[in-house]
């Protein structure tokens, strides 16, 4: 069960950041969970978003360079090695954990090559997986 996320370039000065989050909210969107990283002049935003279909539609019609994609959002119990646990099945798939980042309450988002695999085997795990309907609440 895969939720989108929304990378957004931006550019390293100020306010840029601020503009995306007020088109966001300009369009009654909550923003779930977000990681930022820096590459110098320009970074990627990921949004996990409870709205998706309405953040890109505001954000292409503002012009922004976004894209959409799917990843795997969990809900861990919050107790130690938890998240260890569940990096090391994606690590027996020999599959790359590429990023990752908290979410609102212990939700989790993980990016990974294959969605639908990593998904199959952490079915038999005790994580919750989340949907996007479940981000809407």
């Amino acid at each position: 069960m895969a939720v989108s996320q929304i990378s957004v370039f931006v550019e390293s000065r100020p306010g840029h950041l601020k503009r995306i989050l007020d088109l966001l909210e300009q369009c009654s969107v909550n923003v779930r969970g977000y990681s930022c990283s820096d590459t110098g002049d320009y970074g990627i935003t990921r949004f996990v978003v409870d709205r998706p279909d309405m953040a890109m539609k505001a954000l292409k019609e503002a012009g922004v360079a976004v894209t959409e994609s799917q990843i795997l959002c969990l809900k861990l119990e919050d107790d130690p090695g938890e998240l260890a646990r569940v990096f090391g099945v994606i690590a027996k798939l020999n599959m790359n954990v590429k990023y990752s980042y908290s979410l609102i309450s212990t939700y989790i988002a993980v990016g990974v090559d294959d969605v639908a695999t990593a998904e199959e085997a952490l079915n038999n795990q005790p994580v919750e997986f989340v949907s996007q309907q479940d981000l809407q609440a």
